[in-house]
């Protein structure tokens, strides 16, 4: 089954994540491993934006941003505390292959 979501992480996260992820057949990519440690939310939202890919996080920031308007191609949400690196690549995965990405347009999905 071909997966139709493409993931972008955000420095919060591990970027193993991506690394297993990857080895499952999803398309991911990490700040950290483009070197953009440190940009701001903001940037990081377009990139993800500009480049077709759902944002992932566990920062909150991203939900207001979105809360106030601004429009993306999908957010995936976690809370860091309550998830292993295991739980976000499982559930990443499954997300990526249950949802098309027309689906995740400005919509919010919470792990």
């Amino acid at each position: 089954m071909e997966v139709a979501i493409s993931l972008y992480l955000d420095e919060n996260l591990s970027p193993k994540i991506a690394v297993q992820l990857r080895q499952r057949g999803i398309d991911a990519i990490s700040v950290h491993e483009l070197g953009l440690t440190g940009d701001t939310d903001d940037n990081h939202l377009q990139r993800a934006i500009e480049s077709g890919r759902v944002l992932v996080s566990a920062d909150s920031d991203f939900l207001i941003m979105v809360a106030n308007g601004m429009n993306h191609v999908g957010i995936i949400f976690g809370n860091q505390s309550r998830l292993s690196l295991g739980d976000w690549v499982n559930r990443l995965e499954l997300v990526c292959r249950v949802y098309q990405a027309q689906d995740m347009v400005n919509h919010i999905e919470y792990l």
